[in-house]
């Protein structure tokens, strides 16, 4: 059945006047959700909204904002299941996996009001005759951009948080998951948020477009890279707007002196292809030594990855990989493969399509690439390159030759190497002996380089969300004058 989708605009459910839009299930090509996109005035109109309610939200006690997000929370707890089903419907991940992002967005709310707490506290502070206060304001009008990877968990800590701090929120959910971003709307307005305070466009690149050039205090992404730095550009010369850009990675993982095989094994598949490897945090490059040890992790790998379950969603036994988010996305994968095997890439185990199963699906497939000088960019799949090297100093050097800096691990039986790895390594995310893709939202979480701009969300996320403002104040609470007035003043 197909959801006839609506924005949310100014607290109230209405028809898109844009482009038309339709979701679909990749695993099948169903449709799931079809609607209209915003219009270039019904995104000024969401703005407007925004902005209107900001007055008043701002002064709303930040205890009837935090009960306003616990009844959101528990929307989010009762509806687990049918939000999980939405996800892996429209993204094709396992229900497995679309469970677990689920259970993430109902912890995220939590963990929100702590973060909150402990990044931007008030106080108040006597010294002498002044009195030292400290306190948190809201930028306003915050733009969110989702992601269709995760399109609740994602959106959900950026929304939270700034609600938390009394922004307003307009957001945009990815073109390839509206559904999902409809569904976490309308459990926000079920749970009593007031009208205007978080308004829901769809639509394409068009309608992002747009919404960048209405009057926002703050733009909170995730997504590629040559979107974060489009973004990063329309905003120059205004400091004014604040950025929080999350922009992928092209992620190391470097296995060294490691016992069991077959453990390491596990780790690299879990950190390569969770997700059909479409999380920003999956490794892109495992980085192995030369000679018998590297050949016998990568056997190891070779062996597991052939047996990697791949099928729908909803699949019994469930799969490890479902489709990739479209056929599209399928097409420029195998065309990337094609152009690194053209200049040398040889192949370990192919990428290939499951006609079979349907045009989106597609194996997990290894390539190595030691000696070819491959494209610093993402490969948004389960697409692995190997890189094979002389010593420890050359995988750290090989692990770093990358503009991005979001996620990199270690996996080794020896705590002096991981040591050395995380003071050398240039990434946000590190993990040793631990999936790449593994984060927690009780820590930071972003990059450097150009994998972010020095603002990480999670436990972070408090801090792009208000800005601290300092006051000094007389104090005993009146204008008195000095027992001596400065230097170079004479008082009658």
């Amino acid at each position: 059945m197909t959801d006839h989708g609506r924005l949310f605009i100014g607290g109230g459910w209405v028809e898109g006047a844009g482009a038309a839009l339709t979701s679909y299930n990749p695993a099948d090509g169903a449709s799931l959700w079809t609607g209209r996109g915003a219009d270039g005035g019904q995104v000024a109109e969401a703005v407007a909204a925004a902005r209107a309610a900001f007055r008043d939200w701002r002064q709303v006690p930040l205890d009837e904002r935090i009960a306003i997000l616990e009844r959101y929370a528990r929307g989010v707890e009762e509806n687990r299941e049918v939000l999980a089903r939405a996800v892996a419907e429209e993204t094709g991940k396992p229900l497995w996996d679309a469970r677990g992002e689920v259970g993430a967005m109902a912890a995220k709310i939590g963990i929100s009001f702590a973060a909150y707490k402990e990044r931007t506290p008030t106080r108040i502070r006597p010294k002498g005759a002044v009195v030292q206060n400290l306190t948190h304001r809201p930028h306003g009008v915050m733009a969110v951009f989702g992601p269709f990877n995760f399109p609740g968990h994602l959106p959900n800590g950026h929304i939270v948080p700034a609600l938390l701090a009394g922004n307003t929120v307009v957001f945009k959910p990815s073109e390839l998951a509206p559904r999902v971003g409809e569904k976490l709307v309308r459990l926000l307005d079920e749970a009593g948020v007031p009208a205007g305070v978080v308004n829901l466009i769809q639509g394409g690149r068009e309608t992002g477009a747009a919404l960048l050039d209405q009057p926002v205090d703050g733009v909170l992404f995730t997504g590629s890279r040559e979107t974060g730095l489009a973004i990063h550009r329309h905003f120059a010369g205004r400091p004014e707007v604040i950025l929080a850009l999350e922009m992928g990675g092209n992620n190391p993982l470097i296995v060294w002196d490691v016992a069991d095989a077959q453990a390491a094994a596990l780790l690299i598949a879990q950190s390569a292809y969770v997700t059909t490897g479409q999380r920003c945090t999956c490794a892109r490059r495992l980085i192995l030594p030369e000679g018998e040890a590297g050949d016998r992790v990568l056997d190891a790998l070779v062996a597991l990855v052939e047996r990697i379950r791949v099928d729908r969603f909803d699949a019994e036994p469930q799969p490890f990989m479902g489709p990739l988010i479209s056929e599209a996305a399928a097409d420029r994968l195998l065309e990337a493969v094609g152009a690194r095997i053209a200049i040398g890439a040889r192949v370990i185990v192919p990428l290939l399509r499951l006609t079979e199963k349907g045009a989106a699906f597609v194996t997990p497939a290894i390539l190595d690439v030691t000696g070819v000088s491959v494209p610093d960019g993402e490969l948004f799949g389960p697409v692995l390159q190997v890189i094979r090297v002389a010593d420890f100093e050359a995988a750290l050097t090989v692990a770093n030759e990358t503009a991005f800096g979001l996620a990199a691990g270690l996996v080794s039986d020896e705590e002096a190497l991981f040591q050395r790895f995380a003071q050398e390594i240039a990434a946000g995310v590190v993990a040793w002996n631990r999936p790449t893709t593994g984060a927690s939202s009780e820590l930071p979480f972003g990059g450097v380089k150009q994998s972010g701009n020095h603002r990480p969300s999670a436990w972070y996320a408090a801090d792009y969300c208000a800005w601290p403002q300092a006051g000094l104040a007389a104090a005993t609470g009146r204008v008195e004058r000095p027992a001596e007035p400065p230097p170079g003043i004479v008082m009658e």
